[in-house]
């Protein structure tokens, strides 16, 4: 295949031109990728060179929702930017895999990467599949016995924004959760769905929500609770028209994704309710859109981009550490001033 090539050029300086170009003068290495186009040769086998090395230089995100899903998300936006940084700076490349995906369909590339970093508690076997391959893993989000992991405290981020929100001690509020029950529809919590424990984060931030209620001595309805399947603002706006057309109204509105606030925001403006002067709303997340949107949005910042770059170099230098505990910083815009 590359007799022609070599005829003209060393093994080593057709090696050059694919893998070390700074080493060829860009007239020769032009020279070198032109006729090995021309025999349909377009650079090295990487599976092969993997194999060689015993590394493909490769690192997994496994996402718990779909791919799709997940890109049009800006907390996981943000998170996957941080990764991305830290793997450039390295020399790696990024694979994203979903937990949603079928076994079957994404086997093979489940073999290649050198380590995984699993953003969410995922669905179905795949922790269990990649875990006895004995890579390096690093859970996002979660918790689990079997590898390091990156968090923040959920429960003292809802907290801290809940107790600024309440400290007037309003009469009437609501909460617009996000997968706070299993189910796809839209629909407000029953007392018995509020008592439920888990480790999950929506339950983590409305567990904080209640202590900041509790400790205002204040009260909030499970029927005033929304659970919300998805993080879009489709899904955001119809259980935001809910809450903003109660009577009487809600005077704060305690949203736990910035999506759903900004939806809040809107749904306010569409119905000529002024904000913050009748209803104070705050999010959690602190993305881009949060500053600039009119008025600002409260929120908490849960530092998205930092916990990709922190679980990223823990993967990279894979040693032995404790679970990463990420500091939550509750920002006061005008939304909730």
């Amino acid at each position: 295949e590359f007799r022609r090539v070599l005829f003209r050029s060393s093994t080593a300086t057709v090696s050059n031109a694919f893998n070390r170009p700074d080493q060829l003068s860009a007239k020769l290495r032009e020279r070198i990728l032109r006729e090995s186009a021309e025999l349909g040769y377009h650079g090295p086998n990487f599976a092969a060179r993997s194999l060689r090395k015993g590394a493909s230089d490769v690192v997994a995100v496994v996402l718990a929702d779909s791919i799709s899903y997940s890109l049009s998300d800006p907390v996981a936006s943000q998170f996957l930017q941080g990764v991305a940084e830290v793997l450039g700076e390295n020399k790696k490349q990024l694979l994203l895999l979903s937990s949603e995906s079928d076994e079957l369909e994404q086997s093979s590339a489940e073999s290649l990467p050198d380590g995984f970093i699993f953003y969410g508690a995922p669905s179905g076997d795949i922790f269990e599949r990649v875990s006895r391959s004995g890579k390096p893993i690093i859970a996002v989000d979660f918790e689990t016995h079997d590898s390091e992991s990156v968090n923040i405290n959920n429960e003292e981020g809802a907290f801290s924004v809940a107790s600024h929100a309440l400290v007037n001690k309003p009469k009437h509020a609501a909460v617009l959760g996000l997968r706070l029950v299993d189910s796809q529809r839209i629909c407000r919590l029953t007392a018995q769905d509020m008592s439920v424990e888990s480790k999950e984060i929506s339950r983590s931030r409305l567990k904080g929500y209640l202590r900041a209620f509790e400790e205002q001595q204040l009260a909030i309805s499970p029927s005033h609770v929304w659970h919300i399947p998805l993080n879009t603002p489709e899904m955001a706006e119809i259980a935001a028209k809910e809450a903003l057309t109660l009577n009487p109204l809600p005077e704060v509105i305690l949203c736990m994704s910035d999506v759903i606030a900004l939806s809040v925001l809107r749904v306010a403006n569409e119905l000529n309710i002024a904000i913050p002067q009748q209803v104070k709303v705050t999010g959690f997340d602190d993305i881009p859109e949060a500053q600039r949107s009119s008025p600002g949005l409260t929120t908490v910042c849960q530092q998205s981009s930092e916990k990709g770059r922190v679980a990223t170099r823990l993967l990279l230098k894979n040693e032995s550490k404790d679970s990463v505990i990420l500091d939550t910083r509750l920002v006061i815009r005008a939304s909730c001033g």
